[in-house]
């Protein structure tokens, strides 16, 4: 018996900021949290929400470094976050293309 490849969708990626977030840093080496504020529209609270879901997941790497006397947070996928992030496209290519699960 076959299940629909819905049931395989990563709950943790599968919200909205979150997907948004995972998305962006797959064409990225690394993105600064203000860049990545402003890309996809949230406030400053619930982008940082969001990151730590993702960071406790082992998906996001969050680097605090300082440039002069300002504080900036740097963004990037683990090899972990990748994965599931290419594990999700490939669900969501197969939902949209219909393909059955092989």
């Amino acid at each position: 018996m076959t299940t629909h490849p819905r049931h395989e969708l990563d709950e943790i990626i599968h919200a909205p900021v979150r997907l948004s977030i995972m998305a962006a840093l797959a064409v990225s080496q690394r993105a600064d949290f203000r860049f990545l504020r402003d890309t996809i529209e949230v406030s400053d609270s619930l982008l940082s929400k969001h990151i730590l879901t993702l960071e406790e997941a082992g998906y996001v790497r969050v680097e605090k470094t300082f440039v002069g006397k300002r504080a900036r947070t740097w963004l990037s996928l683990t090899e972990r976050g990748r994965a599931a992030f290419d594990a999700y496209t490939d669900v969501l290519r197969r939902i949209t293309e219909g393909i059955p699960h092989a």
